[in-house]
């Protein structure tokens, strides 16, 4: 029964209906498909799954799963470092302003649910301006969401957001959306397994082509996304 309950947690934090604004952002895709560089099913699964292994896999989900043990141990020293870490990893003034906000939505929702730990309230309260991994990492550990579902879900919500960027920018039809999430998706396993095995001196954010997208997208002319 705990695990059921989790699961059904772990799919509340994932839903696209968590008013946190995810699908607002399209994370440099939407300039990828303005400068030509995504184009249609191929291009854009091959964008997707280049972000999926170079960044996510070395950067946002190895720092997720530190925050989580972080929250796990109470070590609120820890949560703020590691939060610091990935705020200065996002390398655009999109990017950063992105997480950031989610972050206020979700700590304002986290706010309003009702009943909720008021241990876990206070806690998240005191950071200042926190980025959106560091409050999903507390909320599914206080939901005892097992680390690597949590991953999971978290990087299953990206590459849904991204499938549905590409959908409407490029545009691409339904069939196409789901194309792209059945090819990425069964590359999730391994990603997440790889982002809990490395070890800290490997973390990167290095991805230039990504770093270019969202700085070129902070001047485009016409666009439906944020980032």
């Amino acid at each position: 029964m705990a695990d059921a309950l989790a699961l059904s947690r772990l799919l509340q934090l994932a839903s696209p209906l968590l008013p946190v604004g995810a699908y607002c952002y399209s994370q440099g895709l939407e300039w990828a498909i303005e400068s030509g560089t995504v184009t249609d099913v191929a291009s854009a699964q091959a964008w997707i799954g280049d972000s999926l292994q170079v960044y996510h896999a070395r950067f946002e989900l190895p720092v997720l799963y530190r925050l989580y043990q972080a929250w796990q141990q109470d070590d609120l020293y820890q949560v703020q470092a590691w939060d610091e870490f990935y705020q200065a990893g996002r390398d655009t003034a999109e990017g950063w302003a992105e997480t950031r906000q989610m972050g206020y939505s979700l700590r304002r929702l986290l706010n309003d649910l009702k009943p909720m730990s008021a241990q876990l309230i206070a806690q998240v309260n005191t950071l200042d301006a926190p980025a959106f991994p560091t409050l999903y990492a507390a909320i599914a550990q206080h939901w005892q969401i097992a680390p690597q579902d949590m991953l999971h879900g978290y990087a299953w919500g990206w590459l849904e957001n991204q499938a549905s960027a590409a959908m409407k920018a490029v545009p691409l039809g339904q069939v196409a959306g789901q194309t792209i999430l059945l090819a990425l998706g069964e590359q999730l396993p391994q990603v997440i397994a790889a982002a809990m095995q490395l070890p800290d001196e490997d973390l990167s954010n290095f991805n230039p082509l990504l770093s270019i997208a969202g700085c070129q997208h902070e001047t485009q002319y016409s666009r439906l996304f944020r980032s």
